[in-house]
């Protein structure tokens, strides 16, 4: 991985820095991104940090731009950003919270697929990595708008993969249970945390999907669920 350009979206959030991390650890040149994010927040020469939005199709392109001037290339998307909302049925969830669902976990892949597909079809064996989530192939009571916008989701990643696998691009999404982040913990308190997700076993997954051992990966939907 030592010569790979890997972008990071939701560098710096739970599942993001250890995504970031486990990259550096295998020797990637990484670009983090997030809303608010500073090079300080990790201590490598390899990383670089550019805040960035990803919800709208203009930050996605202004990003891409950023990346390719400074880099030349993206080797890898690493897609970790997304948002969670539950607790209503669907005939009591509002318009408000089905949109802002569609919006984080939906809307803003679509839009960064468009901005990076033509860079990573440009690069030797290309390679996009998203994080869906069991509720994408499981659904639950009370969690309609997050289900179905992560369903969609994962629906436009496996697309990318049937049109880009010419190019030798491969697009993957993993789909996680609950994950031991500290925005969990404080959303669920009285939960046993041993049985989530740990963030380190989700990123080390995306280095492998990155690496040439998984070349012939593509279209898949990997679960990791946890001790369910």
């Amino acid at each position: 991985m030592k010569s790979k350009v890997v972008l990071v979206t939701g560098a710096n959030g739970g599942l993001g820095t250890a995504v970031v991390q486990a990259f550096l650890d295998v020797g990637a040149k990484v670009v983090g991104t997030s809303r608010k994010i500073q090079q300080s927040e990790f201590g490598s020469p390899n990383f670089t940090a550019i805040p960035g939005e990803v919800s709208n199709s203009e930050g996605c392109k202004a990003l891409v731009d950023k990346v390719v001037a400074s880099f030349g290339r993206i080797d890898v998307l690493a897609h970790t950003v997304g948002g969670f909302a539950g607790g209503k049925s669907l005939a009591e969830t509002d318009d408000a919270t089905f949109q802002r669902m569609m919006a984080l976990n939906l809307n803003a892949t679509f839009y960064l697929l468009r901005a990076a597909i033509p860079v990573l079809r440009k690069a030797e064996n290309g390679r996009i990595i998203a994080i869906g989530s069991k509720a994408a192939v499981d659904p639950g009571a009370n969690v309609g708008s997050y289900s179905a916008s992560k369903a969609a989701m994962v629906s436009l990643i496996r697309t990318v993969a049937l049109e880009n696998a010419d190019a030798g691009v491969t697009a993957n999404v993993i789909l996680p249970g609950t994950m031991d982040t500290p925005t969990n913990r404080k959303d669920m308190p009285n939960s046993d945390f041993s049985k989530w997700v740990q963030p380190t076993s989700v990123a080390s997954l995306m280095v492998w999907l990155a690496s040439e051992d998984a070349r012939d990966v593509n279209g898949a939907l990997i679960p990791v669920y946890g001790s369910v």
